[in-house]
């Protein structure tokens, strides 16, 4: 009997030592570095502060946890992220950002859509680097929904403005459609008025090509009579009065 309970109490002592030492384990492995790749709307410290709030969070065993099994943090212009463990004390967060090229202005709002012209996200913020559209003709707008024109192929063709700017790095302040699906562009003081779709990829070279002519000025550029068949093509430009 004595044997027995000397073997229990043994058991016991074993089982306590097990449970403060994963007690202990669990506390001490604290993530000490946080690697973010992927974001482009936020900086690197934004992200660590809106994922790692409080000290549990930099827990790893918690983090690990809360990553695999719990909603992650919900963060505007970011659809979801992934926190890779490198090591127990060191993590990359991978972040997925929304598919942004344009937005609306909306009952004093700024509504965000993509390529397919889906409102993903609202916000009362102008984000840098993109372009307001103005001249769509749309009824009632909701999250999560397509944007309501009547010609979708207008999506299209944003698109591919948008990414030709990305492309030439060149920023622009409005993208303005009329009812016939022209473009025109205002960057500051001066508009550049592209015209329809076709060989947009060229109005575009054109348009960096002339950009340093056109610094200071005011005015109109007129890139709708661009024709990549003539190899001479002289542009109007039309100063403010």
């Amino acid at each position: 009997m004595r044997y027995l309970k000397s073997r229990r109490k043994m058991k016991l002592a074993i089982a306590a030592a097990v449970a403060v030492l994963a007690a202990v384990i669990f506390l001490s492995l604290q993530i000490k570095e946080i690697t973010v790749t992927g974001n482009k709307q936020y900086t690197s410290e934004q992200i660590e502060s809106l994922i790692f709030k409080g000290g549990w969070d930099r827990n790893a065993i918690f983090c690990f946890y809360k990553d695999r099994f719990r909603p992650h943090t919900q963060i505007p212009f970011v659809e979801d992220y992934k926190i890779v463990f490198l090591n127990p004390v060191k993590v990359e967060v991978i972040v997925y950002e929304k598919t942004v090229v344009g937005y609306v202005s909306y009952m004093g709002s700024y509504l965000y859509f993509d390529k397919d012209g889906i409102i993903v996200e609202s916000s009362s913020e102008k984000l840098d680097g993109v372009p307001w559209i103005v001249g769509l003709d749309y009824g009632h707008i909701a999250l999560h929904q397509p944007l309501p024109v009547e010609n979708h192929r207008i999506f299209d063709e944003i698109l591919t403005l948008t990414q030709l700017l990305s492309t030439y790095g060149i920023s622009v302040d409005q993208i303005h459609y009329d009812s016939r699906g022209n473009a025109c562009l205002t960057m500051e003081d001066i508009k550049i008025y592209l015209g329809s779709n076709d060989q947009m990829s060229g109005k575009i070279s054109e348009l960096k090509d002339q950009l340093p002519v056109l610094d200071g000025l005011k005015g109109t550029l007129y890139l709708d009579t661009y024709d990549e068949a003539n190899t001479v093509t002289s542009y109007r430009f039309v100063r403010d009065k």
